[in-house]
């Protein structure tokens, strides 16, 4: 029997049914094709490249049944209870029942182009005060369809995200005001210029379906109303009409005949676009000011809002139990810029959420982003969909937000932690161009000044144990980019200086062990130490939620949305050549010892967890990287066992790899769509005919980043070309300084060697281009300086000695 309407319109039927398996036969699924996976990987390496002790045969992991996949099993059920909802997956504590959830009678959405956690104030912004103080709270990226030129996101623009659950835009170059709607019979309204908006949307690499949000409300049968020009488009149909519109919310009378009602509160965007422009076009930013002005008014709008909202009937009380407000779920969001620069911005909600609770004071959070205090414009659309209790279509990319992290703070520490994320989004914004430009220049430095103690000998031996020192610091910097986030270097004075030092030394710790102990005399000794703590920082990163990632220099901006969990494509290029090198030396550490079996062993295990780690959904999500990581495990592999590096080896890896990752693309694919990565999702794109449009945006802009980014192009070209034409050829020294280090270590060779290739194959198949190999290179090249030098002090000088003085001839004297 489907579940009644929650007091409004028809009743429509319920998404949920009662689940034939418990939730922890779903948790030790997940583990078990986990375990199998990883089990399985260092025998197919094993296989593939005919180590030594490769099993002929070994048993295939099993395949979650279709009952796994959402709808696929459970009986439907109803609760009879208005706003009751049988919850999927979940089952009851006996036979008799469902676990249920209550659902709002209505959901609100207001939206405050603009609002960022900054503009809030105990006195000026009391409404939205409270709201935090009743509710969860996060920071919102609003990611979308930036204007040509420019990357932030304009007022029509985030409306129409919010409608579509989608990144969408409008045509122009600058961010005009959305048109009023035109008046319709009864009451509603439609969007002037609806079908042009929809043309454009079908032309950008998103393809957003205008309409979803209200489309769906509209065709359960709840009635939809909209207050405010904004609000008219996010609450459209497909056609572009709502059926209750008014230009304010006061005008919209009784609230109580509809499930979704959204209200614009357009102040702060009418400040910031009223004003004289710049010489561009674009606004000028606000004073301080006006900046205050316009939050407390639209401040003053989401009072009115709340003191409108009807009475409602609290789901699972005794019949005529009336509760203010409780069966109503308010959901606030910041939507769309109004600075010259992107912003994080505001996201509240209050009342009862999408997984049967209600939201409490604390955090939210979202499976898109997995971050605590971090959620997404598309999550908006999600969320309000979900509450309503209706199927959340594909073309809805984002997640409902959840209450997951309850709080005792102050509502003062909430907003303040909260602005404080948005000030190291700016302050990163500001600092990244300059760090890299520095960065850049000083390693180009190094490189040329290590050429000269080489090649030419100058300096003597005091000079190359300089350079060995400086290597290894050198080495290290990349994984202290991301240690350097356990310190707010953002919030304190100068932070490009303080980034600097911060970096400088986690990076000079690193290699102070590096250098310190017994491992310092042997020419992988610090290299080794030094891979080391980068492959364990960045996987036990991943493994606890990518904080060290965000807003770090080398790592993701929340507030650009392009990811929010996993490896981000610079941390997978140190991450795999930190581990790549780490494995070479601890394998010419066993081999020395007569271990060759247990340094193979422990190369293959290691490495196919890390490779695991990558792609795994609930760690890396890396889906690129797969393939190109494990291209440079097996080749470091083949050359550590004495093998050939062949043509067909190489294809058979290479489709190991797209194995791989495919079968953990397909498993993330048959969770629920709300719990999928965008692995799965690129799996739903594929069946859906989409995947080449993903594939083709990810492809333009790993041509643009490798085009566009010439210093990292430069520094790519200089570190390659000082391994090869510098380390690589006689020197004053004598031989090769690369080659002694291989006669000294020649687990070596195969460690860079194999590093290189994942490099170069991670570089053609991830969206960052150039990124990649440069970031490789930032940890390979010095580390193997480091080693190099090392080499050199060992091994005896090869240069010819001083010819001597030619005899005295013996012969007689001619007559």
């Amino acid at each position: 029997m489907a579940s009644t309407h929650r007091g409004h319109g028809p009743a429509r039927p319920a998404t949920g049914g009662i689940a034939t398996r418990p939730a922890l036969r779903r948790v030790a699924r997940t583990a078990s094709a986990a375990a199998s996976l990883l089990i399985l990987l260092p025998a197919l390496l094993c296989v593939l490249l005919g180590l030594p002790g490769a099993p002929k045969a070994f048993a295939a992991s099993a395949v979650p049944s279709a009952s796994g996949v959402p709808g696929a099993s459970g009986v439907p059920g109803a609760s009879g209870v208005p706003g009751v909802s049988n919850v999927p997956g979940v089952s009851g504590a006996g036979t008799a029942g469902a676990s249920v959830r209550m659902l709002p009678e209505r959901v609100v959405i207001v939206g405050i182009p603009g609002l960022e956690w900054s503009d809030l104030d105990r006195v000026r912004t009391p409404n939205l005060w409270k709201l935090v103080g009743e509710g969860g709270s996060a920071s919102m990226s609003t990611r979308a369809v930036p204007p040509p030129e420019r990357g932030i996101t304009c007022p029509v623009a985030g409306w129409l995200t919010v409608s579509a659950g989608q990144r969408a835009g409008a045509p122009g170059t600058g961010c005009e005001p959305p048109r009023a709607p035109e008046a319709t019979p009864g009451g509603g309204a439609s969007v002037p210029g609806w079908g042009e908006l929809s043309a454009f949307n079908a032309t950008t690499s998103y393809r957003p379906v205008l309409g979803q949000l209200g489309g769906l409300a509209a065709g359960a049968g709840l009635k939809v109303a909209a207050a405010g020009p904004g609000a008219a488009l996010a609450a459209a149909d497909k056609s572009g009409k709502i059926g209750k519109y008014a230009a304010s919310v006061e005008e919209l009378g009784d609230l109580s005949p509809y499930g979704l009602i959204v209200v614009e509160a357009d102040d702060l965007a009418r400040a910031w676009t009223g004003g004289a422009p710049a010489p561009d076009g674009a606004p000028v930013a606000m004073t301080a000011q006006a900046r205050r002005e316009a939050a407390a008014r639209a401040d003053r709008v989401v009072g009115a809002v709340l003191d409108r909202l009807p009475p409602s009937r609290a789901g699972g009380t005794a019949p005529g139990a009336v509760t203010s407000g409780t069966g109503i779920t308010v959901l606030v969001g910041g939507l769309a810029d109004t600075s010259v620069a992107p912003h994080l911005h505001v996201a509240i909600a209050r009342g009862p959420s999408p997984d049967g609770g209600t939201y409490a004071r604390g955090y939210l959070t979202a499976t898109s982003t997995r971050q605590d205090g971090l959620v997404t414009n598309t999550d908006l659309t999600a969320t309000a969909i979900s509450l309503l209790d209706l199927k959340i279509p594909n073309g809805v990319v984002g997640r409902a937000w959840l209450g997951d992290v309850p709080s005792g703070e102050p509502v003062a520490a909430t907003v303040g932690k909260l602005a404080g994320d948005d000030l190291a989004s700016q302050v990163l914004r500001e600092v990244r161009g300059p760090f890299f430009a520095v960065f850049v220049a000083v390693q180009i430095l190094f490189y040329l000044l290590a050429a000269v103690a080489i090649r030419r000998g100058w300096g003597g031996s005091r000079a190359l144990t300089a350079v060995r020192v400086v290597a290894v610091v050198s080495g290290a910097i990349a994984v202290a980019t991301f240690l350097a986030q356990l310190v707010p270097w953002w919030s304190l004075p100068a932070p490009m200086t303080w980034v600097i030092v911060t970096i400088l030394g986690f990076a000079c710790a690193v290699a102070g062990v590096a250098l310190a102990g017994p491992w310092r005399a042997h020419p992988l000794g610090p290299l080794t130490v030094v891979a080391a703590v980068t492959s364990v920082t960045l996987l036990a990163d991943v493994m606890t939620g990518s904080a060290l990632q965000v807003n770090a220099v080398t790592g993701y901006e929340p507030v650009t949305g392009g990811r929010f969990y996993g490896f981000s494509n610079i941390a997978f290029a140190v991450y795999s050549a930190g581990t790549i090198l780490a494995l070479a030396g601890v394998a010419q550490w066993l081999i020395s010892r007569g271990r060759r079996a247990l340094a193979l062993a422990v190369c293959v295990a290691y490495g196919g967890l890390a490779v695991f780690a990558d792609g795994w959904t609930a760690w890396g999500a890396d889906f690129g990287g797969v393939p190109a990581f494990l291209m440079g495990v097996a080749v470091f592999l083949i050359l550590l066992s004495g093998g050939r590096v062949s043509p067909v080896r190489l294809v058979l890896v290479g489709l190991a790899g797209g194995l791989l990752i495919g079968a953990i693309a397909v498993f993330d694919w048959l969770r629920p769509a709300d719990r999928r990565t965008h692995l799965g999702a690129f799996v739903q794109q594929v069946l859906d005919g989409e995947a080449w449009t993903v594939v083709g945006r990810k492809f333009g802009a790993m041509i643009g980043v490798t085009v566009g980014n010439w210093s990292l192009s430069l520094l790519t070209l200089v570190a390659l070309a000082f391994l090869f034409l510098v380390l690589d050829r006689p020197s004053r020294w004598g031989a090769s300084a690369l080659g002694r280090a291989y006669a000294l270590a020649p687990a070596l060779r195969a460690g860079l060697i194999g590093a290189l290739a994942c490099a170069l194959i991670g570089f053609l198949m991830n969206d960052s281009g150039i990124a990649i190999p440069a970031m490789a290179l930032t940890v390979a090249v010095p580390l193997t300086l480091a080693a190099c030098v090392r080499a050199v002090r060992l091994s005896p000088p090869t240069t010819p000695g001083r010819p001597s003085v030619p005899a005295a001839s013996t012969a007689p004297p001619p007559p």
